[in-house]
């Protein structure tokens, strides 16, 4: 694999090892001469590598192309699936169920029934396994996508001879390229040789920078940032114009692509469990501890009925164990662990995580990641970037400055609008009576002296050329129709204004950029004949090759000091509030263009062909006005920031910009106060990291900037506040984000601007690319964590139901009550819908008044687990109830249990049922269970076993119903029915009723009924059933009313408390 190219150790006549790579020690190429570049790697420019030495490289350097990292192998990442605590705990129950079931089964029928709960169980294990397998592998997609924007092929240099389309894998350090318009760079470079006048390079998505960069031969500082190093081209960026010489310095492992390759991989590595994920695993292993206690309790308690021993002489002796009696009380522990575990749980988490990513998609979050959804809610702390996010990433005139009736005043006029499109906003205190001949003058150099161009896609509006000329071609269609030229009627031109400049000022020459004079200018062959010299670049420069300037009306002045010292001074002013300004001029005497038509064989033809002329060229200008413009910020995101700051969240900008424009804009949308003092507050990146107490910077209360801020600046700023405790969501749309996006608790990706790297890294993309977006993203996230507080609450107040009445059995030593299979069914399958159900409760309409909650608030505080004990035991007492009085009991509250004719018992009699056999005289009558009609002539003492399926039937629908109505009391912590009725959430009540039916269901399907053990219930039955489970509401109302009284005193203390910092 690649190692990439490098420092080249000093020059040693027979030691190959002179290549070697040091990463501490890397050969500064930009700060270097070209000579002594082509020294140190032992090249000329002229013939490049000779082959021998290219092979000779190869062998110490390897391959130009991006590591492939080795993932876990499919058999690791099915184990990982089992690293939990709950998991674990359901595993151990399907075995032992599974080994007891192989041990009992004797008949087929019997066989069938006692595995259908291992099954299910191994069922409800081998889909979670898949579904985190898959999850996983999705993992190492952002090193795979980082790869595809690498080139694959360069124009090389070697032996002489130039070599077009060699693959860019075999490229090696002292190699020399030749680079073009449009061409994506295919290592890191230092440039050597410019051959034509400017090279611009679109790094924006490695560095940041929010548009193309041009890029020089001449050497920099030797401790200059990414942004700063000019002479240097980047791995997997774009030549946007012009054309070079390149020598190679750096390929494969060592380009800045790949250590954002290198970074990226271990982010990934790092990466940390959910907030909810972590409560999850704490209740756990609690809930193990809890499970080993009352199992040890069970078997405690009944240790009598499978081990007897007689007293001699005070010591104990004559020991009997009976293992058929050990291993139905070993089936009982059985049951309380399938009773424990909310089996239901991952499904139920799933999808309500699913149907909160629908939500979100439709606010234009999509979710990658489903565990993100409940992440967002407990977000403290936004680290969001500049460009696309804060800024609609589309340049836009804001300023237009015109001059005036006399030489000492100017005009200014405020222009609207954020975006490429011509008719968002407009120019304000615009003459009413048209353009006078000096605006007229300015909208014609603007749309001439032009190249850029604008179309509409999927309503949109998008620039092609250079964003600072297709801002100026808005600018002109705000302004207006030119005078003079005539309409020839409707066009579907979006530029309409500048096509009709074009048609009258037809252009016959161009006088390209260059990083000299830093203008461009344009001849053009007007309505009138005569020829014109239109000019735009910056304001300095236009301005000290002017002599004259136009007026208002059209006349010409001398453009003496005073004047431009007023334009200078209106000049300082807009950039200082981060404005780039485009000065404006025009020349109108042109001899040596007089007769020229674009004939080559014309003398001017040779001028255009000379670069060094075109100053001399644009001399003697007439100074007309400029223009300010800026990268807008979006209208919303003010709102948005101040959304964040009453929801107790922290707005951090972090951006690749320069430090002055991204201050004007963190002042402008509300990061920092319109007069704040930012000294303390914006930092760039460098300035950042060389701090001493980097934490304590960054635990200032209110915004924070950092600028000019290179990967590794904020994959810091997320690890340490991640390290403080801190919920970071970090938003980003380059390469060079990745890793941070990786690394953040959230990863948000830009969908339009964003590449495919930032994309795969993240955990939900942004289809607007717009920072208010987050915003509503996090209070949706909010009402769905709220939403699953609500439904893992009631499903673990159902469980602790079901522990308590299978230990009230056996600590009563009544038979068993409920078996494992059908605890396993009311925990996937009936409580499933209405714990479902309960993620669609309504928000809270002061979601985004309160601040975060942390990250290690407890899912059950100490007042909501005594409320759901005193549940949980009612739930045993009446399940375990129903089943003692349906034995002892001919009616109960004046509902008549007789129909059936079966026999009642006494207490005493079914509390030891294990000695019926010694039992004198005892008989029982026949009864009916639906159609089927259950006698016991051969052995009355299965009337407390094979008899039971009566009383089990009662108490499985008692626990039922129970639950369904639970589930009203979950709507609420602590709100009353009265205040939150059933009907604010009608899914819950759909919910209710298909729990109920799928009950009916195994209850009237006789193959069902037999699988689950059960029979029809008559309507008296049902009555019973109905009279036993409603008073669950009524007691958990009186918690709850006692909850409201005492919840300022908890509040109190709560507020009191310091915020907990994670170690």
């Amino acid at each position: 694999m690649g190692k990439g190219g490098e420092d080249y150790a000093a020059k040693e006549s027979s030691s190959s090892s002179n290549f070697r790579v040091s990463d501490k020690n890397v050969y500064p190429a930009w700060a270097k001469d070209i000579g002594e570049c082509e020294e140190r790697f032992r090249v000329s420019v002229r013939s490049g590598l000779k082959t021998e030495e290219i092979e000779e490289r190869r062998k110490i350097h390897g391959w130009n192309e991006l590591e492939k990292h080795e993932g876990q192998s499919i058999w690791r990442l099915v184990l990982d699936q089992f690293n939990d605590t709950l998991v674990r705990i359901l595993l151990a129950a399907a075995v032992i169920s599974f080994v007891l079931a192989w041990y009992d089964g004797e008949e087929e029928e019997k066989e069938i029934t006692a595995f259908v709960e291992p099954l299910v169980i191994f069922l409800i294990l081998i889909l979670n396994a898949i579904v985190g397998v898959w999850q996983e592998n999705n993992a190492e997609k952002a090193l795979e996508a980082l790869k595809e924007i690498q080139s694959e092929s360069a124009t090389v240099i070697r032996n002489g001879e130039k070599i077009p389309n060699l693959p860019a894998k075999e490229l090696v350090p002292g190699d020399v390229v030749e680079l073009k318009v449009g061409d994506k760079i295919p290592a890191d470079m230092r440039v050597v040789q410019l051959i034509s006048s400017t090279l611009r390079v679109e790094q924006g998505s490695l560095t940041g920078e929010s548009e193309a960069v041009n890029k020089t031969n001449k050497a920099v500082s030797g401790d200059a940032d990414i942004q700063g190093k000019k002479c240097m081209v980047f791995a997997g960026t774009t030549v946007v114009s012009g054309n070079c010489i390149c020598l190679v310095t750096q390929t494969g492992m060592e380009t800045e692509i790949g250590k954002v390759h290198t970074q990226i991989h271990v982010a990934s590595q790092s990466e940390e469990d959910t907030p909810l994920k972590k409560k999850l695993n704490e209740f756990g292993e609690l809930l193990t501890l809890i499970i080993g206690v009352i199992c040890a309790l069970v078997w405690l308690i009944n240790v009598k009925y499978f081990l007897t021993w007689e007293y001699e002489n005070g010591w104990p002796t004559n020991f009997k164990f009976s293992f058929e009696k050990c291993t139905y009380y070993f089936k009982i522990a059985v049951a309380l662990a399938v009773a424990a575990i909310p089996e239901g749980l991952p499904a139920v988490i799933t999808t309500c995580l699913a149907l909160g990513t629908r939500k979100m998609a439709q606010k234009n979050a999509l979710v990658r990641k489903l565990p993100s959804v409940e992440t967002l809610g407990c977000t403290t702390v936004i680290c969001s970037d500049k460009t696309g996010t804060l800024t609609t990433n589309q340049m836009a005139v804001s300023k237009l400055i015109a001059m005036g009736s006399r030489g000492n005043t100017v005009r200014t006029f405020k222009v609207d609008g954020t975006s490429y499109n011509p008719f968002d906003g407009e120019i304000n205190d615009w003459p009413t009576g048209g353009m006078d001949s000096n605006l007229q003058m300015i909208a014609k150099i603007a749309a001439v002296c032009n190249d850029a161009a604008i179309t509409e896609s999927e309503q949109k509006y998008v620039a092609h050329g250079m964003p600072t000329e297709a801002a100026l071609k808005v600018l002109v269609e705000k302004m207006g129709l030119p005078e003079g030229c005539p309409d020839i009627g409707p066009t579907n031109n979006l530029l309409r204004c500048c096509q009709r400049w074009n048609e009258c000022e037809s252009r016959i020459a161009t006088l390209e950029f260059d990083r000299d004079r830093k203008s461009m200018g344009v001849v053009v062959n007007s309505s009138s004949g005569n020829k014109s010299l239109l000019v735009k670049g910056a304001v300095e420069n236009v301005l000290e090759r002017s002599t004259k300037m136009q007026l208002l009306d059209g006349s010409v002045i001398q453009l003496d000091q005073s004047t431009r010292n007023l334009v200078l001074d209106v000049l300082q002013d807009m950039s200082s509030s981060a404005l780039r300004c485009l000065g404006f001029a025009y020349k109108d005497e042109l001899p040596e263009f007089e007769t020229y038509d674009g004939d080559e064989e014309h003398p001017a033809y040779k001028l255009l062909l000379d670069h060094a002329s075109y100053s001399s060229i644009e001399s003697n200008l007439t100074f007309v006005g400029f223009v300010g413009l800026r990268d807008p910020p979006r209208g919303e995101v003010r709102q948005a920031i101040e959304d964040c700051r009453a929801a107790g969240i922290r707005v951090m900008v972090i951006t690749g910009d320069n430090k002055n424009t991204a201050e004007a804009i963190c002042h402008e949308i509300g990061v920092f106060g319109f007069q704040e003092d930012t000294s303390l507050r914006s930092l760039t990146g460098k300035e950042f990291m060389e701090l001493s107490d980097k934490k304590a910077h960054l635990r200032q209360d209110g915004g924070l900037l950092f600028s000019r801020a290179e990967p590794r600046h904020k994959q810091e700023i997320v690890k340490l506040l991640k390290e403080d405790g801190e919920v970071v969501a970090m938003t980003g749309d380059g390469v060079n984000d990745a890793p941070a996006l990786k690394l953040a608790d959230i990863g948000i990706a830009m969908g339009i601007a964003g590449t495919e790297v930032a994309k795969e890294a993240s955990d939900m993309v942004l289809a607007d690319d717009n920072f208010s977006t987050i915003v509503s993203a996090v209070g949706e996230g909010r009402s769905i964590y709220n939403n699953m507080k609500a439904f893992i609450r009631y499903m673990i107040s159902s469980n602790m139901g079901e522990v308590a009445s299978i230990f009230l059995t056996a600590a009563l030593g009544i038979p068993e009550g409920l078996i494992p299979v059908q605890l396993l069914w009311v925990n996937l399958v009936t409580d499933g819908p209405p714990a479902t159900a309960l993620g669609f409760n309504p928000p809270d309409k002061d979601i985004m008044k309160k601040p975060p909650r942390r990250s290690n608030e407890s899912l059950i505080t100490a007042w909501i687990l005594f409320r759901y004990l005193v549940i949980g035991m009612y739930v045993g007492v009446a399940t375990v109830g129903v089943f003692i009085i349906w034995y002892t009991h001919g009616s109960f509250l004046g509902i008549d249990l007789s129909g059936d004719g079966h026999t009642l018992v006494t207490y005493s009699q079914l509390a030891n049922w294990g000695q019926c056999s010694s039992w004198k005289n005892f008989t029982v009558s026949p009864f009916t269970a639906g159609s089927q009609v259950i006698s016991f002539d051969d052995n009355p003492c299965d009337y407390f076993q094979r008899g039971k399926v009566k009383a089990t039937t009662l108490s499985l629908s008692v626990l039922v119903a129970i639950e369904m109505f639970n589930s009203l009391n979950a709507l609420s912590e602590d709100g009353s029915l009265l205040t939150m009725p059933p009907w604010v959430n009608p899914w819950l009540l759909c919910a209710m009723f298909v729990s109920f039916g799928l009950h009916f269901l195994i209850l009237y399907v006789p193959f069902l009924a037999q699988v689950f053990s059960i029979v029809p219930l008559s309507l008296n039955e049902w009555l019973l059933v109905l009279a036993v489970a409603l008073p669950v509401v009524l007691i958990d109302e009186v918690l709850k009313f006692v909850g409201r009284c005492t919840s300022w005193s908890h509040s109190s203390r709560r507020s009191r408390g310091p915020k907990p910092k994670s170690e």
